[in-house]
């Protein structure tokens, strides 16, 4: 760098070359000493009083300004000296109204994401041969909102100077100082004890401790692997397995085998004679299957995705496949949706959860989505990877409409025969 005025005044007239090679020199300076942690110094240090003060000579080095600061600081007692103040171009921030409070908390718990958690909450729900109350139903949706709101609102907190540092998390409320990190850690731990607090005198033990763990999975183990190994992305995807988990014990479901609910593998009628008790359909190996699936599911979603962002990931330092090794990326990605393959046609339909009829609908968008995630390991190419991550928007929601429909001991289309032969009997 210290070169560089030297360099420059060959290209140049004796007459000019001082002047280039002092404004070069000025210049250089003036941009070594604006590190990048310098940006997170207090805010004083780049408010000025009044308009910017320029140089009266030709020779100044050139000023750099800021293109907006969070908070001013309008007491003039704690403006520095405008001898050594950077000229800047600064606005007020908005006042903190309830309306923008709750707009605010709504981006730290990533309402987006949570409600998708809370979705495939209710999906456990759903599935369950067990009755629930509407007070469990109530309870459990809102401990899981407020246990993945927590979880999200932990991580932003640990990760400020790494979202500041993407295009894509550059406008997150911690970053542009919408809110104070103390305010934001008191959300925290508002939500972070009031959701396992209310699933556990709601619900019941079991789903308060999964909602727990989730939160520390999340906001603890995945958020310190990001920076460290690609195995984070694994410890993501149990933390999305657990919320349908957590929808099934909230219905008094049970997840481990004992004497009185043994595996029970559910056979097609082909295959056996016996026919089905609706009885043994809350056994230990239904609540593995929907976890299972959700579990599959996150790797070609959350791949395709990175692969869209891998050029922050990498700005941002983060040990990402899609940033270490595409090419395994897109082929996880493959592996995963291939595997949701024999999850829907097997093990879903064997659990007892669905019928076997289950196991031929769901090839349908099964097909679509391995399609789509083969082009992707094919290619490589964003345009393929952004064609597997839409699809893996309407896939959950379709596969749990499907799983309804195909729901073990509903049968809806004698329902809807007997309601007709009901209404002809009354005519």
């Amino acid at each position: 760098m210290q070169r560089a005025p030297r360099i420059l005044s060959s290209y140049v007239c004796r007459r000019c070359r001082p002047t280039v090679v002092t404004r070069a020199a000025s210049t250089l300076t003036s941009q070594k000493s604006l590190a990048f942690a310098s940006y997170f110094f207090h805010n004083t240090r780049w408010t000025t009083p009044g308009p910017a003060h320029q140089s009266s000579s030709p020779h100044a080095a050139p000023t750099r300004r800021v293109a907006q600061v969070a908070t001013p600081v309008d007491d003039a007692q704690h403006l520095p000296p405008s001898s050594t103040a950077i000229p800047i171009a600064w606005r007020r921030t908005e006042v903190l109204t309830p309306r923008r409070l709750l707009k605010v908390y709504a981006q730290l718990a990533k309402s987006r994401l949570t409600v998708m958690v809370v979705l495939t909450a209710m999906g456990g729900v759903a599935m369950s041969p067990l009755p629930a109350t509407a007070s469990v139903l109530l309870s459990t949706a809102v401990g899981t909102a407020f246990c993945s709101a927590a979880a999200n609102t932990i991580n932003q907190i640990r990760e400020v100077p790494y979202d500041a540092q993407m295009a894509r998390t550059r406008m997150r409320p911690l970053v542009r100082k919408a809110i104070s990190p103390m305010h934001a850690l008191g959300f925290a731990a508002v939500t972070g004890v009031a959701g396992p607090a209310l699933l556990w005198t709601m619900v019941n033990p079991t789903t308060a401790i999964i909602g727990a763990l989730n939160i520390a999975l999340y906001s603890g183990v995945y958020t310190s692997l990001k920076r460290t190994s690609i195995i984070n992305t694994w410890v993501g995807a149990v933390v999305g397995a657990l919320p349908p988990l957590m929808g099934w014990t909230a219905c008094g479901g049970s997840i481990l085998p004992s004497a009185e609910h043994p595996i029970h593998m559910f056979l097609p009628s082909f295959l056996s004679s016996v026919p089905v008790d609706l009885t043994l359909i809350d056994n230990p190996l239904a609540p593995l299957a929907l976890p299972m699936v959700l579990f599959s599911w996150q790797f070609p979603h959350f791949n395709a995705l990175s692969h869209l962002v891998r050029a922050s990931y990498a700005q941002a330092g983060y040990k990402m496949l899609s940033v270490t090794n595409p090419a395994k990326n897109a082929l996880v990605s493959l592996r995963h949706t291939l595997l949701l393959i024999p999850l829907c046609s097997v093990l879903v339909p064997l659990s007892g959860l669905t019928t076997w009829a289950f196991a031929v609908t769901s090839l349908v968008p099964n097909a679509i989505w391995s399609h789509a995630a083969w082009k992707f390991w094919r290619h490589g190419s964003e345009k393929h990877a952004r064609t597997t991550f839409h699809h893996s928007l309407w896939y959950v929601p379709v596969l749990l409409g499907l799983m309804m429909f195909h729901k073990q001991g509903v049968e809806w289309t004698s329902w809807m025969w007997w309601r007709e032969e009901e209404e002809g009997d009354t005519r």
